[in-house]
């Protein structure tokens, strides 16, 4: 049984490899570019911008991961940053109608465009787990 998993997840790998060879340089370095700030390796800077006043509104920098958030606040920024060793904040911006956000990398970052990331957490593997019993 053994066996049979690790040659599926060699097969997986191998079929991860030769699809990956059919990206361009810029797909891959752009690739690899979202990886590394998932990781928190990018410093990045976000800005929302009021359209009408071209004032900045708020302005976040930092080794951040912005996503759109899809869940209770629809149109809304969810911005997550390292701020410390093991220490992270996460915001919610929600742009109103004439609000511009930009997200702008602040310092060049070397990713390779011959390979791609594939990056395993074996701490991520295992969830930690909360016990709460009737006594709390």
């Amino acid at each position: 049984m053994k066996k049979r998993i690790a040659a599926l997840g060699l097969l997986g790998a191998l079929g991860a490899g030769l699809l990956a060879g059919c990206t361009s340089d810029a797909d891959r370095a752009s690739e690899n570019l979202s990886t590394a700030a998932e990781q928190f390796e990018v410093q990045r800077q976000i800005t929302f911008i009021n359209g009408i006043t071209d004032r900045e509104m708020v302005v976040v920098e930092g080794r951040c991961s912005v996503e759109t958030a899809d869940s209770f606040l629809a149109g809304a920024v969810e911005v997550t940053c390292k701020v410390g060793e093991d220490q992270y904040k996460k915001n919610f911006l929600v742009p109103g109608d004439n609000a511009i956000v930009t997200v702008e990398q602040l310092d060049p970052i070397d990713v390779s465009v011959y390979h791609y990331r594939f990056i395993i957490k074996p701490e991520n593997l295992l969830p930690d787990l909360d016990v709460q019993t009737g006594d709390q």
